[in-house]
């Protein structure tokens, strides 16, 4: 696995690349540092320029998003935090992967939010290897915004 400051090789080594950051839908940053901290706002399954999937996740149910094509979208949504972070201090200064916060638009009685969340979990632990390890909460929601099915949160610690 990688060390700490080889990120970016082990991005292309996995055959993934950044995406350009996701602009502001509102008045925030991206990604804001304090100390040795990186925290991101919250980001959708944006890929390039537009929300990849609407709903609410639920099984079984047509017209709505899977559990796995939400999962498929928080690991997208957790490359665009990754973006965020390397826009602001760049992928390779990333010590570790403290927590991540993942929340999913549920249908009523869905309660399949861990697994959904895991989509960006295991992305981190693909791309961080140990340093990828993280504390995380999954929490379903009623909305999420532009309707999207999922939304990640990542703090990472950061060298000084």
């Amino acid at each position: 696995m990688a060390a700490q400051g080889a990120w970016s090789a082990r991005l292309a080594e996995l055959g993934l690349s950044l995406p350009p950051v996701v602009a502001p839908l509102a008045a925030y940053q991206p990604a804001v540092r304090t100390g040795n901290l990186v925290y991101t706002a919250g980001q959708l399954p944006i890929v390039d320029g537009e929300l990849a999937l609407r709903g609410k996740v639920s099984e079984g149910a047509e017209g709505i998003v899977t559990p796995e094509q939400a999962k498929a979208a928080a690991r997208t949504a957790a490359l665009n935090a990754i973006a965020a972070i390397d826009d602001l201090v760049g992928i390779d200064s990333i010590v570790r992967v403290v927590k991540v916060v993942g929340f999913v638009a549920s249908a009523n009685g869905f309660s399949g939010q861990p697994a959904v969340v895991n989509g960006a979990s295991e992305l981190l632990g693909e791309v961080f290897g140990d340093a990828g390890k993280h504390a995380r909460s999954a929490v379903g929601v009623s909305e999420l915004p532009l309707g999207a099915p999922v939304e990640v949160e990542l703090i990472v610690e950061v060298s000084p």
